[in-house]
């Protein structure tokens, strides 16, 4: 079982010799402390009528009290105990509604206390918005209305929100709650009345946990946070049950739909008189996550009686590794239409590596459900996406080619079986450079999703990347002549991005702009005329000060590189600072494409994690390039090489340019950035010392491939083994710091990896520190773990790397 666990939020386990004191959580300098904790900026959500929108405030972060709170780890899923819901809910503090037609603002009421807020779902006609408020004890569904910002509590109902929508405003949880077309009624995930108490593990055991497998290949990737036993399935069955029920949100009525059961997504469709049902059963499996469990896709009418089976899923445990399970997937509602349905089936039986003219194809049903689906369109690579525009007839399709890492985006006739599909767009995926853009979508009133579209034109919005940075833009397309119109672009000064388009005609727009001096604030625009939405203030006037550059250059092979350097305020022209190159790897297929620019220097200033370091004399290589090139499925024979190259040519550009000194620099990075640190202090001379933050580091322990390799440890185990850094640990020299947190939840990165290299760099003479954060997962987020982080990196640095003398220690 995996138990719910208080951790004393004084406890730090570090490199502390037994019989020291117990580590606490340490601080850094106060003016990084200030910046740490700033507010961050402040989100927005713009209602489908696009005259109303809402603007969320967050906490910088959460305590780590907020992240002691009881937790079981089932299935993937982390759920707090208390609430029936996920660990860490969103977590805004207010809401204040934004009148886009004449810029008036008014906070939403709330009583005091409700501070824990979820991002609002819109009804479709805008008239209202519907979150949740997370207590003590409970998740409430709160529903306000537009026209007067009041909002009020749904008495009586409790929701179960431990799985959610897998799509919507709350992101990775996703909403336990969606709208009819109505506008009036939300279908909500409820805990069961009168469930009872949690089953109570036993206090001894009946027998062993047993897996078994007869012979079939099932390959997994090393998931976190799995079932391990009997008592661990009654518990996920006890939590993630969830009774439906229809709620009026003007009489507060509830009526309940159907039998408990776990509900992994509910669709109604645009008439309002079918529900698109997904839920899981038994059996379960120790190797996957609920979404691989046994799956019923079904049809409901309003009473809960099934009108259709569009599939019964087995357990997903015979999936090739980047391939896809077979039968139905991608099921959804055509708008245009009362009921039709589309779903996707692969022809390759889900596995990557057949050789078939045809990977997938698209299937359509339409109400009664009595005729059998017919094929509409077969993709000749993987499908990976479905935008349908309004009229439900017409859909833009997209499909990948892994192998060229290419995407193509097809205009497809729906309601002509066997068209051929019309080429909009066709790139390499990393080629931002020659993005032309993602269609911009809209909700319609039946509450469906489509491309908005107009006379024959969409609109199509980028981030606009050039050599010399991004500058987003906004487009029209016509999708008859294939002509583009360009209706807005960002300037070279300054940073300016399209929130919502709030007309038919693209004339009128919802913006947010910045500087480097000026914090984001939202604005409409028509034209060239500007009105101003917001006007927060800077959170951290300190950090003004500064200075921020793109920096390219190429290594010594003649791959174009970049970077971007931070230098700290008040810096002299020509002094040689100490500095922290920080990086994450990349695969490219080629050159052009490894080498272009990311990001923008035109936005706003903001320090957070490593980069708060620059307050404290260092210089930061931010984003330093480090691509490894070749051919998918043989691109890391030269991993170590090339992310060698990369560093050396980061390392001579900030030292030519004066600024960085070459004998005083460090590298970090985070995940794969970590496994990459550790691998530069092992195979090159290149830097004084390391900061690795939850990394991988022996590669044995993915055996069924990391990132993008595609061979397996026993495929390949000696270049598993070559750029695994745990088998090179007697040659880390240089005093490297690891960081993990004990809860990581992330695929592959199992705490084990940090403990291991401690000892094996220690067990080898080298100079290592080892800092297990309590609770913390993959990426930190309690205020006093993230102070502690800063402390422990700037003391490593300052210890190991400012000194100017060579080898100080």
């Amino acid at each position: 079982m995996q138990r719910a666990r208080v951790t004393p939020i004084v406890m730090l386990l570090g490199a502390g010799l037994a019989g020291a004191a117990e580590p606490v959580y340490q601080k850094p300098p106060k003016d990084i402390l200030d910046v740490l904790n700033a507010p961050p900026p402040a989100a927005i959500s713009v209602s489908p009528a696009k005259d109303t929108a809402i603007l969320l405030q967050a906490v910088a972060h959460p305590s780590i009290e907020e992240l002691a709170q009881p937790m079981l780890r089932l299935a993937g899923l982390r759920i707090d105990i208390n609430t029936n819901g996920p660990h860490l809910m969103p977590h805004n503090v207010s809401y204040r509604l934004l009148r886009l037609k004449d810029a008036s603002a008014e906070a939403v009421k709330l009583p005091a206390g409700a501070d824990k807020l979820s991002a609002p779902v819109w009804s479709p006609d805008g008239r209202r918005f519907a979150f949740t408020v997370t207590g003590a004890r409970a998740i409430e569904l709160w529903v306000g209305e537009t026209a007067t910002g009041r909002a009020r509590r749904m008495e009586g109902v409790r929701l179960n929100a431990v799985i959610g929508e897998p799509e919507g405003p709350f992101g990775r949880m996703g909403a336990p709650m969606v709208w009819m077309p109505d506008s009036r009624t939300l279908l909500a995930r409820l805990v069961p009345a009168g469930r009872g108490a949690a089953p109570a593990e036993a206090k001894v055991p009946k027998g062993p946990a047993i897996q078994e497998s007869a012979g079939h290949s099932g390959p997994v990737r090393t998931y976190e946070d799995m079932l391990s036993n009997a008592h661990d399935e009654d518990l996920f069955d006890y939590y993630a049950t969830a009774q439906l029920a229809f709620l009026d949100t003007v009489s507060g009525k509830a009526a309940p739909a159907g039998k408990p059961g776990i509900y992994t997504s509910l669709e109604p469709s645009p008439d309002g008189r079918s529900i698109l049902v997904t839920r899981i059963h038994r059996p379960y499996s120790y190797l996957h996550p609920f979404r691989d469990f046994p799956t019923e896709i079904e049809v409901w009418d309003r009473a809960a009686k099934k009108l259709y089976t569009v599939a019964s899923l087995p357990l997903a445990d015979r999936v090739p590794i980047d391939g896809v399970r077979t039968g139905p997937r991608d099921c959804e509602w055509l708008p245009g239409e009362a009921a039709a349905l589309v779903w996707v089936e692969a022809m390759d039986g889900g596995n990557p590596k057949e050789k078939v003219p045809h990977r997938d194809r698209i299937m359509k049903l339409a109400a009664p459900f009595t005729q059998p689906a017919e094929e509409v369109f077969e993709t000749e690579q993987r499908f990976a996406g479905l935008q349908p525009l309004e009229n439900g007839k017409i859909a833009l399709v997209e499909d990948y080619d892994r192998d060229r890492r290419w995407r193509r985006t097809m205009e497809v006739d729906l309601s002509k079986p066997g068209g051929e599909g019309r080429v909009l767009f066709s790139r390499n995926v990393q080629d931002r450079y020659h993005d032309p853009g993602s269609p911009v979508m809209e909700t319609l009133k039946s509450g469906r999703r489509a491309v908005m579209e107009e006379g024959g034109w969409i609109y199509l919005e980028s981030l606009g990347a050039t050599p010399k940075g991004d500058r987003p833009f906004l487009d029209r397309y016509n999708l008859e002549t294939g002509k583009t119109e360009r209706l807005f672009e960002c300037g070279t000064q300054g940073y300016e991005t399209v929130e919502a388009v709030l007309d038919r005609d693209g004339k009128r727009l919802l913006t947010e702009r910045e500087s480097p001096a000026e914090p984001p604030n939202y604005f409409v625009r028509s034209g060239e005329m500007l009105t101003a939405l917001t006007h927060e203030p800077d959170p951290a006037p300190q950090v003004r000060g500064v200075h921020k550059e793109l920096v390219t250059y190429e290594r010594e092979d003649g791959v174009p590189l970049s970077f971007t350097l931070y230098l700290p305020p008040g810096y002299k022209q020509g002094e040689k600072l100490p500095a922290l190159l920080w990086a994450y790897p990349f695969e490219y297929n080629d050159a052009a494409t490894a080498g272009q620019v990311s990001g923008s220097t035109e936005r706003f200033t903001r320090l957070t994690g490593h980069l708060l370091l620059t307050l404290a004399g260092y210089a930061v290589l931010e984003n330093a390039g480090m691509p490894v090139i070749g051919t998918p499925e043989t691109v890391n024979n030269t991993y170590l090489d090339q992310i060698v190259m990369d560093a050396r040519a980061a390392v001579k550009k900030a030292a030519a340019m004066g600024v960085v000194d070459a004998a005083r620099v460090a590298v970090g990075g985070h995940s794969y950035g970590a496994f990459m640190t550790a691998n530069l202090l092992a195979h090159s001379g290149l830097f004084r010392a390391g900061l690795a933050e939850s990394g991988a580091y022996n590669r044995t322990l993915t055996p069924f491939g990391f990132q993008t390799e595609r061979r397996t440890l026993w495929e390949a185990p000696d270049l598993y083994i070559k750029m695994s850094p745990f088998m090179s640990a007697n040659h880390i020299k240089a005093p490297l710091l690891l960081i993990h947190g004990e809860a990581d939840d992330n695929m592959g990165t199992f705490p084990i990896n940090s403990e291991r290299l401690y000892q094996a760099v220690r067990g080898n003479g080298g100079t290592v520190r080892l800092v297990m954060l309590p609770l913390e997962a993959h990426g930190y987020a309690g205020r006093e773990t993230l102070e502690h982080v800063l402390w422990e990196e700037l003391r490593w640095l300052d210890k190991y790397v400012k000194p100017e003398a060579a080898g100080a220690q």
